[in-house]
């Protein structure tokens, strides 16, 4: 089944969107999963809240470390071979972070978070240019936000089965820890809290390594932006006002979404609010922002541009962000869950009019904007200290 030219997809089909909407599920799935492993790490590896950090800093800085090489990588092994790739290093990082936590090896649990980010980087630099460009690019702020709501249903999900699975009571383990009589019985405790984590982590690495092998044999179409007319394809091409103006405005994006959805958790204990409800929390954000890329698909570009989304999504996360400061307690936390659907369509927005025009230069102009996506291991520190 094909789209009309004009529609959705134009001649490519709805095929390649439906796998481009598996694979960013299975991301939001592995990337919302930080939310609640701050709290489960601080309580596992006895740390502090901004020790506990480490965990989305270490995530999100892979974007900045990892992207450009990468970009390489995808320009050389093309759609297909690269997403396969992409899905294998995530399926090891996934391996490698469940073995090293079940041990309680913080360092160990990091670098698999590490090579996590290494295959979400690569994924990122392939994917979000094949959505961009797969269709009419005034359509392509619908195709990115259907794919957020398969990457937000996942990340509302993954909290939910995280916190049930995984993390159990967490709140009375770590208060039988803190008051035990020695150090060995609260080793014997944390040990066993922390096994729990290990078939959870290592089923989601069998699940990706046979995406890989799934995505390996699935015909995807080659893509690149258009240049724009007039214009050469020169190295120094790639830095047009927009990509720049594209890049800062992901960075600060990215800070502000891992706030809004993995530090909401830590934002309700600040309030006094028991680790029973705040594990679930960045679910009510991912919630909002899944509402958020309904939203957007409805109305992009029926009754306003996307251009104007993103200006109306900008001013309603300026109302939202003021709503929290003045108020306390679950009100508070309310408006930073409703940041979500503000920040929802953000991200559809700015990577299509960022890439405008860079033809040959595609893979670079993406890899440049998803590592602006360590505004996320940055944003957070800084705000936090």
């Amino acid at each position: 089944m094909t789209d009309a030219p004009d529609g959705l997809t134009g001649r490519h089909g709805l095929a390649p969107l439906g796998v481009a909407a598996a694979i960013f599920f299975m991301m939001g799935f592995v990337t919302w999963l930080n939310g609640p492993l701050i709290s489960f790490v601080r309580v596992a590896f006895s740390l502090g809240d901004a020790s506990a950090f480490m965990v989305p800093m270490v995530f999100y800085f892979s974007y900045f470390l990892f992207s450009l090489p990468v970009s390489l990588v995808a320009r050389r092994l093309g759609l297909r071979k690269g997403l396969a790739g992409a899905l294998l290093l995530c399926a090891a990082g996934v391996a490698l972070f469940g073995q090293f936590v079940a041990m309680r090896m913080c360092g160990g649990a990091l670098t698999g978070l590490l090579v996590m980010g290494a295959g979400l980087s690569l994924m990122q630099v392939v994917i979000n240019p094949l959505v961009s460009l797969l269709g009419p690019s005034e359509r392509a702020a619908q195709r990115i936000a259907i794919m957020g709501v398969c990457n937000k249903f996942a990340g509302i999900l993954a909290p939910i089965v995280l916190a049930t699975v995984v993390m159990g009571d967490i709140g009375n383990i770590a208060r039988r820890a803190q008051d035990a009589a020695d150090p060995a019985t609260r080793d014997a405790i944390l040990n066993g809290f922390v096994q729990a984590i290990y078939a959870p982590y290592m089923t989601m690495a069998v699940v990706l390594l046979m995406a890989a092998g799934g995505v390996a044999f699935f015909p995807l179409p080659e893509l690149q932006a258009p240049a724009l007319p007039g214009l050469t394809e020169r190295r120094e091409r790639i830095f047009r006002p927009h990509l720049v103006f594209g890049i800062a405005a992901m960075f600060l994006y990215v800070g502000i979404e891992v706030m809004a959805g993995d530090a909401i958790g830590t934002y309700g204990q600040g309030f006094g609010l028991p680790l029973s409800q705040t594990k679930f929390f960045t679910s009510l954000t991912l919630a909002g922002m899944l509402a958020g890329y309904v939203a957007g698909f409805v109305v992009v570009p029926r009754l306003i541009t996307q251009e104007r989304f993103l200006e109306l999504s900008c001013i309603g996360g300026c109302v939202l962000t003021g709503a929290a400061l003045v108020t306390h307690g679950y009100v508070s936390v309310l408006c930073v869950a409703l940041l979500g659907a503000t920040n929802a369509m953000l991200m559809p927005t700015i990577f299509p009019i960022a890439i405008r025009g860079a033809g040959a230069w595609t893979p670079l102009a993406s890899a440049l904007l998803v590592m602006a996506y360590s505004g996320g291991a940055i944003v957070p520190q800084i705000l936090w200290r």
